[in-house]
């Protein structure tokens, strides 16, 4: 009979025969059973080691067989060749004996990369991994020391639920960031306790909670996926104890948006048990503003409060950092296209903002954005250069900016898509910028995307000095996960990232 590849049946090639037929599905089922080889062995190195294991970016932990499957179907997309998991399959065999510390380590591009240069497999790893090599638990007492961070969140809306699930999804490789807290304004409520389980054990944008929450209200906590959360009630900042529910040296995130400036924020610092702060809003005053990958090694012991500037400004500076780079940009106008937001109307009433008071659900809505300006907090080169406006769309989440810019050097779409691709595959900024090449995608396939932006590669437009760019961007779950890597950073956890050189 012809012989197929693994692939045969899903690039277009006729199956002419039954008994070809057959062998598709023979197929599929034996890169089924491969990828569930797989799961125990991408477990174990998370919970035993710490070790995140990744597909070209694509987190592989906690995934189902066809998720992982997945996974690896998506470098068809960026690489010239396919990837199966039968050559990752033997690279997390190898690291499973290797005792390794804690790292982010992508299988995927290790897979690629010793399909090219081949010889064996262990030295190889040696080379391509080895500071962690052996440095299991710990790569240091200092490292076992701060090995876990207590964490609070201080209000649970959209943005403190995402912010929840992501923190109980990495507590299960432990050594990592703790959530201990969740503070609300209001309580004494009849079901109060169920109801905010409710809203984060269900999502009508985001689906359900992945795993189990049950509800204490003799101790007043949530119990999710075995994390112990007490659930605070306070008229205020400054006035919880958190030593007495054994919370010490811990990070508050302010994601109610209620206070911005340094008085304010600084309120959290007088009650006991909090050591820094981190505001999910842009900053006001001399707050430093971070945008993760772009200003984050700004990051100092001594600053004690600070925000991850706005969900827009977060999508957009990563990926105009990288074209800065390359081309330098004259100016520019970013257009935002965002998804309505709790603070408008789902009818029309009275607002105190301009036009936000008509029905969000109805109507486009133009509003004022500073991501534009913001931007130079995080990037001072582009000071003075961009200008920006916002749209409010009848989406729920997933929103896009427009970047129209002017750039000092001549460029082309193929060349600067090319450029971009590589930033999102083997850059420092590879988990801020992601990058689609597809006809067909919508604002939803990007739902619970954990990059910042993602550049959509088709709809890039280029003449002479003049490129236009459209990024999408989750501006819940991808903003929430740049958030999570600044308190990551504030907290001193750091993973090595591997591979570390980037291919020639």
């Amino acid at each position: 009979m012809p012989d197929l590849n693994y692939y045969t049946c899903e690039t277009g090639v006729p199956t002419v025969s039954h008994e070809q037929m057959n062998q598709c599905l023979s197929n599929w089922m034996d890169r089924e059973s491969t990828a569930e080889a797989m799961i125990p062995l991408i477990g174990r190195l998370y919970r035993k080691n710490n070790v995140v294991t990744s597909v070209y970016g694509r987190a592989i932990i906690n995934q189902s067989v066809i998720d992982i499957i997945r996974a690896h179907r998506f470098v068809r997309q960026v690489e010239d060749s396919e990837l199966s998991v039968h050559d990752t399959l033997p690279i997390l065999q190898a690291m499973d004996q290797m005792d390794l510390g804690r790292a982010h380590v992508d299988i995927g591009k290790l897979a690629v990369k010793f399909k090219e240069e081949g010889g064996d497999l262990v030295e190889f790893l040696k080379r391509e991994i080895g500071p962690v090599v052996g440095q299991y638990p710990f790569q240091s007492e200092e490292d076992a020391s701060n090995a876990t961070k207590d964490v609070v969140l201080y209000g649970f809306g959209r943005i403190g639920r995402l912010l929840a699930r992501i923190l109980i999804e990495k507590a299960g490789g432990g050594n990592n960031l703790r959530l201990r807290a969740i503070v609300v304004r209001h309580g004494g409520a009849e079901s109060d306790l169920e109801k905010r389980a409710s809203l984060l054990r269900r999502d009508s944008v985001h689906g359900p909670f992945d795993g189990t929450i049950r509800v204490d209200e003799k101790e007043s906590a949530l119990i999710a996926n075995g994390n112990f959360i007490k659930v605070i009630y306070s008229d205020g900042p400054d006035k919880v104890d958190y030593t007495e529910y054994g919370i010490n040296n811990a990070i508050v995130i302010d994601n109610t948006g209620m206070w911005r400036d340094e008085e304010g924020l600084g309120l959290h610092l007088k009650s006991k048990g909090v050591s820094r702060v981190l505001l999910t809003a842009p900053g006001k005053g001399d707050i430093k503003n971070i945008v993760y990958g772009i200003n984050s090694d700004s990051i100092t012991d001594a600053d004690k409060i600070l925000s991850a500037a706005s969900c827009t400004t977060n999508a957009i500076t990563p990926v105009l950092k990288a074209i800065h780079d390359e081309y330098g940009i004259e100016d520019g106008h970013v257009e935002t296209v965002h998804s309505y937001t709790n603070d408008q109307n789902l009818i029309d009433n009275y607002h105190k903002g301009s036009r936000r008071g008509r029905s969000a659900a109805l109507n486009m809505v133009i509003t004022e954005t500073g991501a534009a300006k913001a931007v130079s907090k995080a990037l001072p080169e582009l000071k003075g250069k961009l200008t920006g406006n916002a749209i409010r769309v009848p989406t729920p989440n997933v929103s896009m900016a427009i970047l129209n810019l002017n750039l000092e050097k001549e460029v082309s779409v193929e060349a600067v898509n090319d450029y971009l691709r590589e930033m999102a595959l083997h850059s420092e900024l590879q988990k801020q910028i992601d990058f689609v090449n597809s006809p067909e995608v919508v604002s939803t396939d990007f739902v619970g995307s954990r990059h910042a932006g993602i550049v959509d590669a088709q709809a890039t437009i280029a003449a002479g000095k003049r490129l236009i760019l459209y990024v999408w961007y989750d501006n819940e779950f991808g903003y929430s996960a740049q958030v999570i890597r600044v308190v990551t950073q504030m907290a001193g956890i750091e993973f090595p990232i591997f591979p570390k050189r980037s291919r020639d």
